[in-house]
């Protein structure tokens, strides 16, 4: 006995809904585990030169700034930390009259940024408006 004879055959069909759920469990799941790369610094590569050493000028005041912040004026140690005893000492070095000298800071690499910071300040203070960096140069 055929009981279906008044049925008509129904048509196969893939039913995409589960498969649907099954990819975007798989899509979450990579999005999750997946490791993106997060930079908290910027990365400089300074530029370099062959160039010679400049001659050191006559009207030049060295300004030496130690890993510890201890700030040297000359080969000289400065008595304070703070920015008027930096702007004091130099304003003793400074010569009465003629030319601004110009203030070459030498800060070591692991140098405080606030402590750099403050001979530029004294410097300004001190009426001195040319101020250099010193660099390593390339061996």
């Amino acid at each position: 006995m055929d009981f279906r004879r008044g049925r008509g055959k129904e048509e196969l069909e893939i039913n995409l809904i589960p498969l649907i759920d099954v990819l975007l469990v798989i899509i979450i799941f990579l999005m999750l585990t997946t490791t993106y790369s997060k930079f908290s610094g910027l990365e400089i590569n300074l530029p370099t030169s062959d160039a010679p050493p400049a001659q050191e000028q006559p009207n030049e005041i060295d300004v030496t700034i130690t890993a510890t912040g201890d700030v040297l004026i000359n080969r000289s140690a400065v008595a304070g930390h703070d920015l008027n005893a930096i702007v004091d000492a130099l304003r003793r070095i400074v010569p009465e009259g003629g030319k601004a000298p110009l203030v070459v800071i030498n800060g070591d690499a692991k140098a405080n940024f606030q402590s750099v910071f403050d001979v530029m300040q004294a410097a300004q203070k001190a009426g001195l408006p040319n101020v250099s960096f010193a660099a390593q140069t390339q061996k």
